[in-house]
């Protein structure tokens, strides 16, 4: 197997002049985010422990009546720690441990909102369609060890945390569900919001272990702005993340572990073009490294069993309501992105393109309505 690719902006510096890589870096990314310089603290950290730190700023027009609405959000990428053979429990300890290494360095990156990769706790295991060991490792949103931990993490740094996890619902008759909980940087537990969309294709077998998420659209009031979050294959769905923009959010973040033979060409353009259409901030987020299962799988598409689901490829980044984004991180290594935001620029795209003023939705919501109705009926026009 050919070596992966550190990542596309990697290969463009190579490959492209000085002089011509600003404008292709336009024509890429839209108007350029600007470095932020990296604390000494925060790159000691991360050469000790092995992991990138990219950090950018991206602005706003200074306003006469308000002042800047700065906030820095933090992502998180990571390959597993331990081998998917050793003890379940010990593979969680092993994140805990590694993750809170990443947590300590956004700290001294000043974060605000850090948001973890899908169910960070655990390999992402659905694709055995095995229950045991997997699901021992699916826990309380509201007060199991990875909750506990991050609610300590929160008070501690003064940072809001958005971990996605594999949950395990007493209050209904312990079924599984793929939640994101969101803890207030006092350390409380603001709520959760689980997953709208439940792939199935390829080796996404999660309806093996739960369905669609109940939660709706939710998005939660911050110190630090409104945010929600629009779990991994909900970023195919248009209206998924329009929901959440009439709900009031003002970044949306994306938490997925998706791999390159499946979506890679769609990865840049999803959560960028959401942040364009509904006007606001996204933040998309994917796991990395290739995990591997001691009993080889197969999911009914023709290809022979194997033991792994393929390279999850990182590239987390940030795109805002004016189409432009972040370079990503690597497609192979554990990093942390920092990027500092002003909301202020929300409003600023608003009222220059008018998606909101123009959105018709009074006429979509009938025409939706219909469209879901029994005996309806496509307004198809044909030659006669």
């Amino acid at each position: 197997m050919a070596e992966e690719i550190e990542s596309i902006e990697k290969v463009l510096e190579s490959h492209i002049p000085e002089e011509k890589l600003k404008e292709v870096h336009r024509v890429l990314f839209g108007s350029a985010a600007k470095k932020l310089e990296i604390p000494v603290e925060v790159s000691d950290l991360a050469s000790k422990n092995d992991f990138e730190v990219k950090a950018y700023q991206m602005g706003a027009g200074r306003e006469q009546l308000r002042p800047p609405r700065v906030v820095r959000v933090g992502l998180v990428q990571n390959r597993i720690v331990l081998p998917t053979t050793a003890p379940v429990q010990e593979q969680r300890d092993a994140l805990h441990q590694r993750i809170g290494q990443i947590v300590e360095a956004a700290y001294h990156a000043k974060v605000n909102i850090i948001c973890f990769q899908e169910t960070w706790t655990i390999p992402f295991a659905f694709c055995t369609r095995e229950k045991l060991p997997w699901v021992e490792l699916a826990e309380s949103a509201e007060d199991g060890p990875t909750v506990v931990l991050c609610q300590e993490w929160a008070k501690k740094y003064n940072m809001v945390i958005v971990s996605p996890i594999l949950e395990r619902d007493s209050s209904k008759g312990d079924i599984l569900q793929n939640t994101a909980v969101v803890i207030s940087n006092t350390g409380k537990v603001l709520g959760k919001s689980s997953k709208n969309h439940i792939p199935r294709v390829g080796d996404f077998n999660e309806s093996t272990y739960y369905f669609e998420g109940s939660t709706g659209h939710r998005v939660f009031e911050t110190q630090f702005g409104r945010i929600a979050i629009n779990i991994c294959y909900g970023r195919h769905h248009p209206l998924n993340w329009h929901m959440y923009g009439m709900n009031g959010a003002e970044i949306v973040f994306n938490p997925s572990a998706t791999v390159g033979a499946l979506s890679e060409p769609l990865w840049g353009i999803e959560a960028r073009n959401a942040a364009i259409a509904n006007t606001y901030f996204t933040a998309a987020i994917n796991r990395v490294g290739t995990e591997t299962f001691p009993n080889a799988f197969t999911s009914g598409d023709g290809k022979p069993e194997h033991k792994d689901f393929g390279h999850f490829y990182g590239s987390s980044y940030v795109a805002a309501p004016d189409g432009s984004r972040t370079p990503g991180l690597s497609r192979t290594r554990d990093g942390l992105l920092v990027t500092e935001l002003d909301l202020n620029l929300i409003r600023q795209i608003r009222d220059k393109w008018c998606f909101q003023m123009t959105g018709r939705y009074d006429m979509y919501a009938r025409e939706l309505t219909e469209a879901t109705s029994p005996g309806f009926q496509p307004n198809l026009i044909k030659e006669t």
